[in-house]
């Protein structure tokens, strides 16, 4: 028999009131509730072919548990746990992806691509406001989503199942009326991105700098007891991870798009190395060796063409990048160059991975181009790109 103990700590509280709070956390943990073990387990064994003693290990590893929260000298009661898998785990996470397999079988039947990631799952469906068909299609999918998550006993949050229609705003308008039975919204948040209907992730950039701001408020209050590694390290754990977290997507966009984006980047600056707001930011940006933002979006993009090209990135970019092939034997058909392909609108054509990484590309030196491994690579691309912005 396997327990699991759950600590907690809280303020000295009445013993009686402690028992219940007790009793209603134990019943209340997160452990990705509802995954049916013995589903899981047959899952395991048929769909992913585990069998022998790695089958085993997990058998032992679902069956036959206890758990009980204790909080000083107080602990609640034993509970079995007969279905779910602990969220805070190592294999949790894992076992949950296994045990949500099926459904990509259910969606893939009705010919819609999709996302997931965890308990999150984004469907996609191109189409016309004259064409309900993948429209149709959709929701089809959605009724056999429902039905296959009550045999597997999940459910389907209609609460945050929102529809986001990308595209021209009358021909978004012609779209909502068809989809009224969900939750249509201007924005949605995808994995800590905010996409709004026209792509301009105008309010993906109002909330970082919002949030950005915040953090440096912060780290300039304890600046002055602060080394200048110390705060080197704070700018980099609030500020620079955020600014290069997906910035791949803001490629194309317009700069004054960015330009709240650049000002925070400034502003960390400042803060770091103490320089007054009137003196000229682009020294102390050089001094520091940060790219600034758009550069930063340039090395982000080159670098995911370089994994692709070397079979490093994922497929589903790799496969969007042809080889240029000219038509007679030229100078330029041995020097790695990419085909750009021609764009309809600038708006959205320009700003595609599919167009901007390749004519980014393709303006790189040659050398640059043919580097060894991804470390020479990034080592080049950074010194190149500070040369373009700083000299």
């Amino acid at each position: 028999m396997t327990y699991l103990t759950v600590e907690y700590k809280w303020l000295p509280l009445p013993a009686v009131w402690r028992l219940k709070k007790l009793e209603t956390m134990a019943s209340l943990i997160h452990f990705y509730d509802t995954v049916d073990h013995h589903i899981l387990l047959n899952r395991l064994r048929n769909v992913v072919g585990l069998s022998g003693t790695v089958l085993k290990w997990f058998t032992s590893y679902l069956t036959d548990r206890n758990f009980f929260v204790s909080m000083d000298t107080c602990s609640s009661r034993t509970h079995k746990i007969e279905c779910g898998v602990p969220q805070g785990s190592i294999l949790g996470p894992t076992l949950f992806n296994l045990y949500m397999l099926p459904l990509g079988d259910v969606i893939r039947r009705h010919g819609i691509s999709f996302h997931s990631y965890a308990d999150d799952t984004q469907l996609y469906i191109a189409v016309s406001p004259d064409d309900t068909g993948p429209i149709d299609a959709l929701f089809n999918c959605i009724l056999d989503i429902k039905s296959w998550m009550a045999a597997n006993f999940l459910q389907l949050n209609q609460d945050k199942t929102e529809v986001l229609v990308i595209g021209p705003e009358g021909q978004r308008k012609k779209l909502l009326p068809k989809l009224q039975d969900f939750k249509p919204s201007k924005s949605v948040k995808n994995l800590g991105v905010i996409f709004d209907s026209e792509l301009t992730f105008i309010p993906n950039i109002k909330n970082l700098t919002k949030i950005g701001f915040y953090h440096l408020k912060n780290i300039a209050r304890v600046r002055p007891f602060l080394s200048q590694a110390s705060t080197e390290v704070l700018m980099h754990a609030f500020i620079s991870c955020r600014l290069d977290y997906c910035n791949a997507l803001l490629s194309g966009l317009p700069k004054k798009n960015m330009q709240n984006l650049q000002l925070l980047q400034n502003s960390a600056a400042r803060v770091l190395t103490r320089t007054r707001g009137r003196e000229h930011i682009t020294p102390v940006l050089k001094s520091l060796h940060w790219l600034p933002v758009r550069f930063r979006i340039d090395f982000k993009v080159l670098l995911l063409i370089f994994k692709c090209l070397n079979g490093l990135g994922p497929f589903y970019l790799s496969e969007i990048l042809l080889p240029y092939q000219p038509s007679r034997t030229l100078r330029s058909s041995g020097a790695g160059l990419l085909k750009i392909p021609q764009v309809k609108t600038k708006t959205y054509g320009a700003a595609a991975f599919s167009y901007y990484g390749p004519r980014l590309w393709n303006s790189l030196p040659e050398s640059l181009r043919a580097a060894e491994n991804v470390d020479i690579f990034k080592k080049r691309l950074k010194t190149h790109l500070f040369n373009q912005a700083f000299n």
